[in-house]
């Protein structure tokens, strides 16, 4: 898919790669305002969740959720498909339905033609129709970038609600997508990515993960989001951090992005990688036996409208891993299990 316009010519950064790093963005959110309390709030600021949760009172909550970003594809009904199946996904990460979607344009009017904005739309529509909900409006900005986003609504029964800092000690982690997709954008930014490769990233990109509303349902499912910016190293410590927990992790089995490997080789690897590294490494250990080097550029590698990361308990991994191959999951893996907390949060092994 291609366009006379080249979108990603007009951004510095691409897709959930533009994400503030982790410890600029820790400094951002420090404030001694103190938020107005409420019971109706069930997960908020104080949680480094996919989204906000609100009681409705009636059993069931509200998930409220924004993501937005600057174009990681040239092509602009891609775009906007990719954009929105990334923020639809907060929705889906807490086991939620998708009701509602309104649109988040900044767009540089004297520089980028309106009928490319109108794509990006278009784009939003196919994204939110297959999802099931209605792109219902929206704010648009003149803006010295393209921007896009979706602010998106959804619904779900309290006992229902997954969040991602409930892991518990045995639990064992399922990633339902490959990881790699951050490699490809990059290639393509670089004028590098091949056709046939251009197809697989796409695909990787556009796929919604709808599975996570009927994980909702699945009572042994204890803690699950989705895997963006901050790549799987960084989700995965922030799972563990916010139970209290750390991670083993086996490298072998977290499945990658075939393709992405050849790139990985040549050294292509986004900005936001190293930002990831420098704020997580710490956190990490490297068992014996595990290439360090391609470990470093591919775990902490920024996915957009990336795979759900899920723990399980153990006794339930069966029925989870049956859902996600009745959805068509193929490639979903046992990438490892939450320990008790060690020394660091995350243990990769081979």
């Amino acid at each position: 898919m291609s366009t006379e316009i080249k979108l990603t010519s007009f951004s510095k950064g691409a897709g959930c790669g533009c994400k503030i790093a982790p410890t600029v963005l820790q400094e951002i959110l420090k404030s001694n305002i103190v938020s107005i309390p409420s019971e109706k709030i069930l997960v908020g600021n104080e949680a480094n969740d996919d989204a906000a949760v609100y009681d409705l009172g009636d059993g069931n909550a509200l998930i409220s959720s924004t993501d937005f970003f600057m174009p990681i594809v040239d092509d602009a009904v891609a775009f906007g498909k990719i954009a929105s199946a990334n923020a639809i996904s907060d929705i889906y990460a807490m086991g939620g339905k998708p009701i509602l979607a309104i649109a988040i344009l900044g767009w540089p009017i004297e520089k980028i033609p309106l009928e490319v904005a109108q794509k990006v739309l278009d784009g939003a529509r196919m994204m939110c129709a297959e999802a099931g909900i209605t792109l219902a409006g929206g704010h648009s900005i003149d803006s010295a970038e393209p921007i896009f986003g979706l602010s998106v609504n959804g619904i779900i029964p309290i006992q229902n609600l997954k969040k991602n800092n409930t892991a518990e000690i045995n639990d064992v982690l399922i990633l339902t997508k490959s990881i790699g997709v951050g490699i490809l954008s990059t290639a393509q930014k670089r004028g590098l990515l091949s056709e046939e490769d251009e197809a697989t990233m796409l695909h990787y990109l556009t796929q919604l993960n709808k599975v996570g509303e009927q994980l909702g349902s699945v009572k042994g499912v204890t803690a699950m989001t989705d895997v963006t910016g901050f790549g799987l190293l960084g989700h995965l410590i922030e799972m563990c951090e916010g139970a209290a927990l750390s991670a083993k992790i086996s490298y072998q089995s977290i499945p990658k992005i075939a393709c992405a490997l050849p790139y990985l080789a040549k050294q292509i690897v986004p900005d936001a990688t190293y930002r990831n590294w420098n704020s997580y490494s710490k956190h990490t250990q490297f068992g014996e036996g595990v290439n360090v080097l391609q470990a470093f550029n591919l775990l902490p590698d920024p996915q957009t409208n990336g795979g759900l990361l899920i723990s399980v308990n153990e006794n339930a991994v069966e029925e989870v891993m049956n859902v996600l191959t009745q959805n068509g999951l193929i490639e979903s893996s046992i990438i490892g299990k939450i320990t008790e907390q060690q020394e660091k949060r995350i243990l990769v092994e081979i």
